[in-house]
């Protein structure tokens, strides 16, 4: 195949991918408990993480696994996916204390 088929099977793949995200995101009902949970809990979690950072842990490991299950835990957020969130914010949680033990 050459580069421009290629490049325009590309573009149609992401399209359509695209389109189903979209359609999927603007037909979800949304869940304001489970919504309003997620945020306070990844606000605390955030909150630990960044004392963890300030008491000098930033370098350890846990602390590492911790901020990349924040961050995913806010994709998930942004997708409506509450108990996805809820359930790393929960294990982001576990790996801050870790990463504070001496």
């Amino acid at each position: 195949m050459n580069t421009v088929k290629v490049n325009k099977l590309a573009a149609l793949v992401i399209g359509i991918a695209t389109m189903l995200v979209l359609t999927h995101c603007v037909g979800a009902p949304k869940d304001p408990q489970m919504a309003s949970l997620c945020q306070q809990r990844l606000d605390n979690a955030f909150r630990e993480l960044e004392q963890a950072k300030a008491n000098g842990f930033s370098g350890s490991v846990n602390w590492s696994k911790a901020a990349t299950l924040l961050s995913a835990a806010k994709v998930q957020q942004q997708f409506d996916k509450y108990p996805n969130c809820i359930d790393k914010v929960k294990r982001a949680r576990y790996y801050i204390k870790e990463s504070q033990k001496p």
